[in-house]
């Protein structure tokens, strides 16, 4: 190791070293010094800072993990990166709102009550509609065969999630009332063990655990998003890192392009990546994949309109605990459009 020239303060005090006695004296200064320089010359380079992503077991931000490009592409701005895994998006959103991660994904329904709860959440991004996507489940010998027979039934649903939305849309579009069914809050894994004992009469559940719900039970599909729910799924973030670090926000959205397009075009190969993470067979993941949308962009006016009508249905139920505005979380960087593109 090469050692670093001397500060000024040892070097000052060996030049005043003239007297008798000084050799010693000046052995004393010169290896403190030195050893303040080798100090100096050990201390290691600022730490890169570290943006932390919550995530689900699907879509975009799970490959991004796997493939390690996002790590790559925010080298360069002296960025690390940190994944927390999710079991769905209102506890993702939770730890969005209290600081806990940076950025990470969910589908409609979360991010209205997210906004509710903080005037900091921002929309960063969102993937197109993917209606096919989620659906309300009834067991392959189940009477019911329309969501009008559901008037009196018990459905399982994991509350604030995106397929919440659906049944909302769904009973109304069917002319049931909302507290004319009984619903059941379950996580997808307690979800799915009810339904199979036949504890509930429907579920209501995203992919991938809908196709495989339909691989493993023979579940029917009494209604998707299809004409009801579009199903997106966004991208979020909080104001105070979106204002600080925005060049960031903008690389990991290129980044999701990027991995979108590849797995736009490569749906066999992206299953048999995702399926050790995930816990589900390939054949089962790519069912689930042909129902995906890839392509995120900036929120558009549609985009906007659609999360609005979310908020305004939870709010006129009395589920949201006040009225918002969804174009006040919309992130507008300038330069957002064509960097992501």
């Amino acid at each position: 190791m090469t050692d670093a020239p001397l500060s000024p303060a040892p070097r000052a005090a060996l030049d005043t070293l003239t007297e008798a006695g000084a050799p010693m004296r000046r052995r004393t200064v010169l290896s403190a010094g030195l050893g303040l320089a080798a100090a100096f010359a050990l201390r290691p380079a600022r730490a890169a800072a570290t943006v932390r992503i919550g995530y689900q077991k699907y879509g975009s931000l799970v490959l991004l993990k796997g493939r390690g490009s996002l790590a790559k592409a925010l080298a360069p701005l002296g960025y690390d990166v940190a994944w927390s895994e999710f079991p769905s998006g209102p506890p993702l959103l939770e730890a969005l709102n209290a600081g806990a991660i940076d950025l990470g994904s969910a589908g409609e329904a979360p991010p209205i009550f997210a906004q509710a709860a903080s005037a900091d959440l921002r929309y960063v991004g969102t993937e197109p509609p993917a209606p096919r996507g989620e659906a309300i489940l009834v067991p392959k010998d189940s009477p019911v065969r329309s969501v009008a027979e559901l008037r009196g039934k018990t459905i399982a649903l994991n509350k604030g999630s995106n397929v919440h939305f659906l049944v909302v849309r769904a009973l109304e579009k069917a002319g049931v009332p909302y507290d004319a069914v009984k619903l059941v809050f379950l996580s997808p894994a307690d979800a799915n063990a009810a339904f199979v004992r036949g504890a509930v009469d429907a579920w209501a559940i995203w992919d991938p655990y809908l196709a495989a719900a339909e691989r493993s039970t023979g579940a029917r599909v009494l209604a998707d998003g299809s004409g009801i729910a579009p199903n997106r799924q966004f991208y979020l973030s909080r104001r105070g890192f979106t204002e600080a670090s925005p060049e960031v926000v903008v690389a990991i959205l290129r980044a999701v392009a990027e991995v979108d397009t590849w797995a736009a075009g490569n749906g066999a190969t992206v299953a048999a990546e995702l399926a050790p993470s995930v816990g589900i067979p390939a054949p089962v993941l790519a069912v689930a994949l042909e129902r995906l949308s890839y392509g995120v962009a900036p929120l558009d006016t549609q985009a906007i309109a659609d999360q609005q009508a979310v908020a305004d249905a939870f709010h006129a139920l009395g589920l949201l605990p006040k009225a918002i505005r969804v174009a006040d979380a919309v992130w507008t960087h300038p330069e957002r459009k064509a960097e992501i593109r």
